[in-house]
């Protein structure tokens, strides 16, 4: 990990800060010509597309009728896996589902002197859940994904996750996931994009993905809806000379070894908690089963900042925006009017990062690469949409006709005005 001392006036020049925020970027130029030649084949080509791309990068041989998940296999699943797990999928589904349901969001109407104005909330019919499979399981993803889908009652919940294993088909099972199919990468988000011969169209995707399922929802904007553009995973800590460095570098390797893009960065104003920090690091970095993969995120993109004070730490972070925020101060409540730009925002020494990811409640679907400037956490809100409801009685109409008719004229738009001025 580097150590970048940003106790200057131009700290928001520091090259290491831009290349932070930068990492994002740096592969999407690389593949964005093969998810759009990906995209267009699925789009032409159906079934066919899927199952050549399937073997292509997954090394799996699908036929149309092998794409789908059984049903009974998800409960088959459930009943197999091992009693803690299932007990913990439990325990996270309902703690999930109870934060969720506090985000639902009503219909509502006014009435003046004959007029009725009002908003209709619907849940969307049909949304898609991306969750990576292959090399690790992400039971979690499922979770965070399909439950708040279910509060928000929609429809039909459709599953694609390539190689998913026994602990992935539980979490769908316990989760109310109506369909599963086992493809994964671009050409899983154009199918659902699109509709094949075998895999229904959808409303909305949501859910992470590697580069190429980013981009991919990224191309599909418009022909559905997405959640948000998430990239490679990251956290930020704030901390003071009070915190504990193990700690620290603990939760810093809990997103190194998620992928070689990932970044692990600390903010403090302790020179000695930085060099301990670093060197906890390096220590416990020898126990990971995924030591490659987070040596890889470290020497890319871990860093270590020296900044002026903890304000001056929180205004760095609002400029990273990151995806997950830690703050491991003596009060670390004084800081979070501070807080402006963040996915999620953990308070204190024990609120580490796994506890958010797998069972306190709030999504562990975040805003990535500083969109989190402008997006928020998934949640019950990205499954609904909402329909103006108007309705004017001729009373009402009086009230409010010379007014539409005068913009209408202003505007240049006759056959608005004669609508208008046919009903006096």
């Amino acid at each position: 990990m580097e150590i970048v001392d940003l106790r200057k006036e131009d700290w928001k020049l520091d090259k290491r800060l831009e290349y932070l925020a930068k990492r994002g970027e740096i592969l999407e130029e690389e593949y964005e010509k093969t998810v759009k030649e990906i995209l267009k084949k699925v789009k032409e080509e159906g079934d066919e597309a899927v199952i050549e791309f399937t073997k292509k990068f997954d090394g799996i041989t699908l036929t149309p009728e092998s794409m789908e998940v059984p049903y009974e296999e998800l409960e088959k699943a459930y009943n197999e896996i091992e009693p803690e797990v299932k007990k913990a999928l439990e325990v996270a589904e309902e703690r999930i589902r109870v934060f969720h349901e506090k985000q639902l969001e009503n219909s509502f109407f006014k009435e003046e002197e004959g007029i009725v104005l009002g908003q209709k909330v619907i849940p969307l019919e049909k949304v898609g859940i991306y969750v990576p499979g292959g090399k690790a399981a992400y039971p979690s993803t499922v979770l965070m994904n399909a439950v708040p889908a279910s509060v928000a009652g929609v429809e039909e919940i459709i599953m694609v996750s390539p190689k998913p294993n026994k602990y992935t088909l539980a979490a769908a099972f316990i989760a109310g996931v109506n369909r599963v199919f086992k493809i994964g990468g671009a050409q899983a988000i154009g199918a659902l994009a699109y509709g094949t011969e075998t895999i229904p169209k959808v409303d909305k995707i949501v859910g992470p993905g590697n580069i190429y399922v980013a981009l991919a929802k990224k191309l599909v904007f418009g022909t559905v809806d997405i959640d948000m553009i998430a990239g490679p995973s990251e956290i930020l800590v704030i901390a003071d000379d009070g915190a504990n460095p193990r700690w620290i570098a603990a939760d810093l390797l809990s997103q190194a070894e998620h992928d070689e893009l990932a970044a692990s960065i600390l903010l403090t104003p302790s020179e000695e908690l930085a060099n301990k920090v670093k060197e906890e690091v390096y220590t416990l970095l020898s126990q990971l089963e995924r030591r490659e993969i987070a040596e890889k995120s470290l020497k890319n993109f871990g860093t270590i900042f020296i900044v002026r004070d903890l304000y001056h730490a929180c205004e760095v972070a609002n400029h990273i925006a990151p995806e997950h925020l830690e703050v491991m101060t003596r009060e670390p409540m004084a800081l979070l009017p501070e807080l402006k730009h963040a996915g999620a925002i953990f308070l204190g020494d024990y609120t580490t990062e796994p506890l958010g990811d797998y069972v306190l409640g709030p999504n562990h679907t975040l805003p990535t690469g500083r969109t989190a400037r402008f997006f928020s956490p998934l949640g019950v809100y990205d499954f609904v949409k909402r329909s103006s409801v108007l309705y004017v009685s001729s009373e009402g109409f009086k009230r409010v006709s010379e007014y539409a008719e005068a913009i209408a004229k202003a505007e240049g738009l006759t056959a608005h005005a004669l609508a208008v001025k046919v009903r006096k």
